[in-house]
């Protein structure tokens, strides 16, 4: 998918996978349509909803990433654009977005993982592990065939005296 298209939740996902040097557990909330997070920024703890595309308190951790930040915000219908720098990024890079901050989130995630990212999310709970996520919870146990249970054993079972 192109970082140019994302919106709302997407977004707010691949924001936070870009922070993976902040952000531990991503969950989501409310059926689906919220990103959770737990991290831990500079000092300061994070443990519940992250929604940068909807509030400026949560892309102030993006903002506080930019080492070279122009933004031109968009006027009469116009799109804002965002040229950024950020520190662990791969390279300069540019956003455009309805509002200035969609622009800066558009910009960050872009300079994390470039013009594109994978389609679709992953709505499970994921650990990061640097820039890779890897879903974390229990298993579902498959029961193999070994595993069904014989009344009688099997042979070269060890069984327990009987009493």
């Amino acid at each position: 998918m192109n970082v140019a298209d994302l919106t709302d939740v997407a977004l707010d996902y691949w924001v936070a996978r870009s922070l993976y040097d902040f952000v531990r557990e991503i969950h989501f909330t409310d059926g689906g349509r919220t990103v959770a997070i737990r991290g831990t920024d500079r000092g300061r703890p994070w443990d519940g909803r992250f929604t940068p595309s909807g509030s400026w308190e949560a892309a102030a951790l993006v903002l506080d990433r930019a080492r070279r930040l122009e933004i031109v915000a968009g006027a009469h219908g116009t799109d804002a654009h965002c040229v950024a720098d950020f520190e662990g990024g791969l390279r300069a890079v540019e956003g455009r977005g309805e509002s200035t901050r969609i622009a800066l989130l558009r910009a960050f995630v872009a300079s994390r993982f470039g013009d594109t990212v994978a389609d679709g999310m992953l709505r499970e709970p994921q650990a990061l592990m640097g820039a890779i996520a890897e879903v974390i919870g229990e298993a579902s146990a498959q029961p193999s065939p070994e595993d069904v249970p014989t009344p009688n054993g099997r042979i070269g079972d060890i069984q327990s005296a009987p009493r």
